[in-house]
């Protein structure tokens, strides 16, 4: 894995990325204390890319022109290769282009760039997506990081919340098969505070799909704690899986899953980016590490 890998050294922060999908793996503080889940047998993933859908499509199936494209679950380039641009101690870029295997499902010319970054006690992700193609590029993006839930084990599950920024007052959505449904439901955000708790994600995610914040820290009253930040996403994906896992996932999104009643044209399916030949189109994540 020493090829395929590169670990960045801040201040006070660790954190190693893989080729394959571009993936952040590991996270660390000073102490070495591990913050990112380790893809145990609960969810083989830590932190995927998703792109260039969020979400799936009716079918899992993209429809452009007449033609039908297969299309899995948050797109391919999870799980695919991708090259190293630029490989330093504080910061890497990687990149992924189109070819003939995405073509066959995604039929569109691009370039998706990531970029990892460490200062002091801050990691920031940005992802550049270009349109090299002739025609209009349409492209959704989304970060699932998953943290450690609890971040350290001598402290329990439902100590842990998030405090947002801002009031988050909107109600939310919610997912019937990996659909959008069209009622929207009441927040269980009370004012900036969203107690955590398994029961929360017995529906699946909670989506926030216009979130007033755009910073939010996920902490209990004792221990490490996490400020996540984003610049250019929509909305705003919180998740664990059904049933019980020991990981929360904190997801900015610029995209969102299809309605349940949408089986239309790719390039008029809600959410999407519509990039221009040639325009490029920067978003950003950052997630800060606090000690309490």
């Amino acid at each position: 894995m020493a090829q395929d890998s590169q670990t960045l050294h801040g201040d006070g922060i660790s954190a190693t990325v893989v080729a394959q999908g571009a993936e952040l793996v590991s996270l660390q503080n000073t102490d070495g204390l591990e913050l990112l889940w380790q893809a145990g047998p609960d969810w083989r993933r830590h932190s995927p890319v998703l792109f260039p859908i969020v979400g799936r499509l009716k079918g899992d199936q993209l429809r452009h022109q007449g033609r039908t494209y297969p299309m899995t679950q948050h797109g391919f380039a999870r799980d695919r290769q991708f090259a190293w641009a630029e490989r330093g101690p504080r910061s890497c870029t990687l990149v992924l282009t189109d070819d003939a295997d995405t073509r066959s499902h995604y039929p569109f010319a691009f370039r998706l760039a990531i970029t990892y970054s460490v200062s002091g006690l801050e990691l920031c992700v940005r992802f550049e997506i270009t349109n090299t193609g002739n025609e209009t590029l349409p492209a959704s993006i989304g970060a699932h990081p998953a943290f450690n839930w609890p971040l350290r084990p001598d402290l329990a599950k439902p100590d842990y919340r998030l405090t947002f920024s801002e009031a988050e007052r909107a109600p939310i959505r919610r997912l019937k098969d990996g659909l959008l449904l069209a009622a929207s439901q009441p927040t269980p955000v009370d004012g900036k505070i969203l107690d955590l708790s398994e029961q929360l994600f017995v529906d699946d995610a909670v989506i926030l799909d216009r979130p007033a914040s755009r910073l939010v820290r996920y902490a209990a009253k004792g221990g490490p704690a996490i400020n996540m930040s984003w610049d250019g996403f929509q909305e705003l994906g919180i998740w664990s899986k059904p049933g019980g896992a020991p990981f929360l996932c904190i997801e900015p999104w610029h995209g969102i899953a299809s309605p349940v009643d949408f089986d239309g044209e790719f390039t008029e399916k809600p959410g999407l980016m519509l990039i221009a030949p040639t325009e490029k189109r920067m978003l950003s994540y950052s997630i800060g590490l606090r000690t309490g």
